[in-house]
């Protein structure tokens, strides 16, 4: 794909070729991006939801059930299927809210956050070799990408959670 785009004149011009390969790149670089994770989360029966709702948890200790609802985009069913599994596996836990006893804050346990190590230790250093092989511009270049792929809320999101780093 790198020949496909060495004259930057032409990037903001790129036929639906150019596009369609770089939705395959896109497609290929998750599928990648994802088998370290995947291999790791199958021996025990989970599958990307879980690898999800554990990064989010760790990302933000204590975080709601429904912020966690507007982050992963998936319906109430479909998360509380996940968090029950990943409670009563010893994961995660789930406290009562300080103000609002309605609220859930959700936590990684010590063997949650084992697991969430493996798995982002996997991606981490994958992203971490291709960042390296395609040098700072590109990897500026990619972040811009990426976030201007995002909705608009999802941008606010991941804003906030940026923030949330310094």
């Amino acid at each position: 794909m790198a020949e496909d785009l060495r004259d930057s004149d032409t990037l903001l011009f790129l036929t639906d070729a150019q596009l369609r390969r770089a939705i395959e790149a896109m497609f290929f670089a998750y599928r990648g991006f994802t088998a370290d994770p995947d291999r790791i989360l199958s021996e025990r029966g989970y599958g990307r939801a879980h690898h999800r709702a554990i990064h989010f948890i760790q990302r933000a200790p204590g975080s709601t059930v429904t912020n966690l609802l507007a982050i992963l985009g998936v319906t109430k069913q479909s998360l509380n299927r996940v968090l029950r599994t990943l409670i009563e596996d010893g994961l995660v836990e789930s406290r009562v809210g300080p103000h609002d006893r309605r609220e859930r804050h959700l936590y990684l346990t010590d063997a949650g956050a084992e697991l969430e190590a493996e798995l982002s230790t996997a991606q981490r250093a994958r992203m971490r070799a291709a960042f390296r092989e395609a040098g700072p511009e590109a990897v500026a270049g990619f972040r811009q990408v990426l976030e201007h792929m995002m909705d608009p809320e999802l941008r606010r999101l991941f804003a906030a959670a940026r923030e949330g780093d310094r």
